[in-house]
């Protein structure tokens, strides 16, 4: 009987992953870390991106690169929070570029206990994959589980949209998000039919190195409509 890690098409098309050896030493590390350690997000959220937004659902790829390590932010979807948590730095940016991309501003929604500024969950359930290039990370150690394993299965994710024939947009930020391009580029065979946008991560070390002013929510929905694909309502 076929493994049911996410609870869609995602378990048929990884099926093969989850049986590598790789992945089984990756499984034995996080059972090892979640044990010993504090990791995010909790263990039961890890694959949130993809339980959120199906395989045949994606319009359009966010790629970060692995997620919040304080208290509370992480809940398995790349630079979303949980509900009435404080926005992150990176988080702030980004929702600083789509005011002024789109003019729509978070500012207005109210703080506090029950606030859902930072919950990108909308995003996901209209086909956005929030996806990080590493799916969890130790507690105040930002980076901490690179190398582990994750850089492959995630790649394979990539890799399995790529090969789609509907187009999508992948919005890489970050220089580990954009070490992906290639890997997008080489999956469509020859055929291009996707639209790459690369740029500096929104963290407030590199956003002033050209992320601002990127219009990534713009230039997606152009692209969506110009292929017959409804637009992201990005308003939250």
């Amino acid at each position: 009987m076929q493994k049911k890690i996410i609870g869609n098409k995602w378990d048929e098309l990884l099926a093969d992953e989850w049986q590598k050896p790789y992945y089984q030493e990756l499984r034995s590390f996080l059972i090892d870390e979640y044990r010993e350690e504090t990791v995010y997000p909790p263990a039961a959220d890890i694959y949130n991106a993809l339980r959120f937004t199906d395989y045949d659902n994606v319009k359009v790829v966010i790629l970060g690169q692995d997620p919040y390590h304080e208290p509370g932010q992480a809940h398995g979807m790349a630079f979303s929070v949980r509900e009435g948590v404080a926005l992150p730095p990176s988080l702030v940016n980004i929702l600083k570029e789509l005011r002024d991309d789109l003019g729509i501003d978070m500012a207005e929604k109210p703080d506090g206990p029950d606030s859902t500024r930072g919950v990108l969950d909308p995003w996901a359930r209209q086909g956005v994959l929030l996806l990080n290039t590493v799916l969890t990370v130790r507690a105040h150690q930002a980076g901490s589980h690179r190398g582990k394993g994750w850089e492959r299965f995630t790649d394979r994710v990539i890799e399995l949209l790529a090969e789609r024939e509907t187009p999508l947009v992948f919005i890489l930020w970050g220089s580990n998000a954009g070490a992906k391009k290639d890997l997008i580029v080489n999956a469509q065979q020859g055929r291009l039919r996707h639209l790459i946008i690369t740029a500096p991560h929104p963290s407030p070390l590199s956003a002033y190195r050209g992320f601002f002013g990127g219009c990534y929510f713009s230039r997606c929905n152009y692209f969506l409509e110009d292929n017959g694909i409804s637009p992201v309502d990005w308003r939250l």
